[in-house]
């Protein structure tokens, strides 16, 4: 069994220390104290997560015990030992936040049942603490989709790496689907059941970064109203996604590196060592090896992290990924709305397909879920996407009259398609006799 919990046991008796330690050794770390400056000493150099505590001590009473160590780390559970006489101590105890007392002697089922449920109140608050984060987030993508030679590569890549403790470095264009890589490999590694935590380095200020990720002591700082976890505490024993890294200021980045080193810190205002337990993966659109030449990241730190680099192609180097995509988006969208399904027109879609995507997958999956909502037939023609830039790549070594002349007679054919071929329809939508739009579909490349 995995000792994941560590407990502070609080007591001068010898025998109920010892007692103590035969009782929880197999399934906890037990660290034992007789006095209140042990245990104060003890809970500075460690990471406890619950502490049974004696109400009577040679050198301090145990409520004056309880509001120092609440002082130093609010978090752990505290369980009071006392005895019968008292019990209205131990009641005044759980008014300032011990979470329950025992009285001796005591059962050792009832003190098994008691830590466990006092512990999983702790698991639980740590995750409410984390969903409450992750609702703040929005999810663009819902699965990475793809069946390009570059995207089967990442995905055996994706699937080896999962299992491995390693840091991980993504890298690709903005827009490619890197947080989602991320997930994927969270979702696959036995860390799955853990938190997955989010930090985007770029949407953080620099001056509240440091507060952010390590947390904070109340009165560290003015407004340090009370004590906060920070992200590396929330995702303990999960992964820490590092998004848009290269944004770190240096200072910032040497304070990381220790971290992913040595897998401690400290809470700003405390000198406390937190431990920590997580896989970091990391994720940057820009040129790392150009930013360490250049003095913006550092060497150390790069090489740390590019453990396992997983390289992200952009949607214009996998352009037959584009109709999957397309389609996946379209479903979502027609879930999400209920409304029925819309499908895009060949022309639309090879209009999508001759699109080079500056804005990658993210662009698309915005462009798509945009022609959904605005076009009100179950098809999507060229002219509903006209919003996009589709086709400057072709015209850009065209004159004026050449481009004009392109437009025109893709116009002219979105329109043909959408009434059937009805040449009368079409030049009634066109504005035009109906022989002016049999002269110019004997153009080639026009329906006739």
């Amino acid at each position: 069994m995995e000792k994941w919990a560590t407990i502070l046991v609080v007591d001068d008796e010898h025998g109920i220390r010892q007692s103590f330690n035969m009782v929880l050794k197999d399934q906890f770390n037990v660290l034992l104290a007789e006095t209140g400056q042990q245990a104060i000493d003890l809970f500075n150099k460690n990471t406890v997560d619950l502490i049974l505590l004696d109400i009577l001590l040679p050198d301090v009473n145990g409520i004056d015990l309880l509001e120092k160590l609440k002082t130093i780390d609010p978090n752990p559970e505290v369980i009071m030992v006392t005895a019968v006489k008292e019990v209205q101590t131990a009641v005044k105890a759980i008014k300032l936040g011990a979470y329950e007392y025992i009285i001796k002697p005591f059962l050792v089922e009832d003190v098994i049942n008691l830590i466990n449920r006092a512990l999983e109140k702790r698991s639980l608050l740590r995750e409410v603490t984390y969903l409450r984060d992750e609702l703040q987030r929005y999810h663009p993508f819902e699965a990475i989709v793809g069946e390009d030679e570059k995207m089967r590569k990442i995905f055996d890549l994706i699937a080896t790496i999962a299992e491995s403790d390693g840091p991980v470095l993504v890298q690709g264009e903005s827009g490619t689907g890197k947080e989602l890589v991320a997930r994927a490999i969270h979702n696959l590694s036995p860390r799955k059941e853990q938190p997955f935590v989010v930090i985007s380095c770029a949407a953080i200020p620099p001056t509240l970064m440091e507060s952010e990720l390590f947390g904070y002591q109340k009165g560290a700082f003015t407004g340090a109203s009370r004590t906060t976890i920070g992200k590396l505490e929330i995702g303990n024993k999960g992964t820490l996604f590092l998004d848009d890294i290269d944004t770190l200021d240096v200072n910032m980045q040497a304070k990381l590196l220790r971290v992913i080193q040595e897998k401690e810190f400290e809470r700003l205002g405390t000198t406390k060592v937190i431990k920590i337990d997580a896989r970091f993966v990391a994720a940057s659109n820009k040129d790392l090896k150009q930013l360490m030449q250049d003095g913006g990241f550092r060497e150390d730190l790069f090489y740390r992290l590019n453990v396992f680099p997983v390289d992200l192609p952009p949607l214009r180097e996998r352009k037959n990924d584009i109709p999957l995509l397309v389609d996946h988006f379209l479903e979502s969208n027609a879930a999400r709305s209920a409304k029925p399904p819309k499908r895009f027109s060949k022309k639309a879609m090879k209009a999508l397909m001759d699109y080079d995507w500056p804005g990658n997958v993210r662009e698309l999956e915005n462009m798509v879920e945009r022609s959904f909502t605005i076009t009100k037939d179950p098809i999507i023609h060229l002219r509903d996407i006209s919003s996009l830039n589709i086709g400057k790549a072709s015209i850009k070594d065209m004159t004026l009259k050449e481009a004009v002349n392109l437009f025109e007679q893709q116009y002219i054919n979105e329109v043909l398609e959408s009434v059937e071929g009805n040449k009368k329809k079409a030049a009634s939508i066109l504005g035009i006799h109906r022989n002016t739009l049999l002269a110019k579909t004997s153009t080639p490349g026009l329906k006739k």
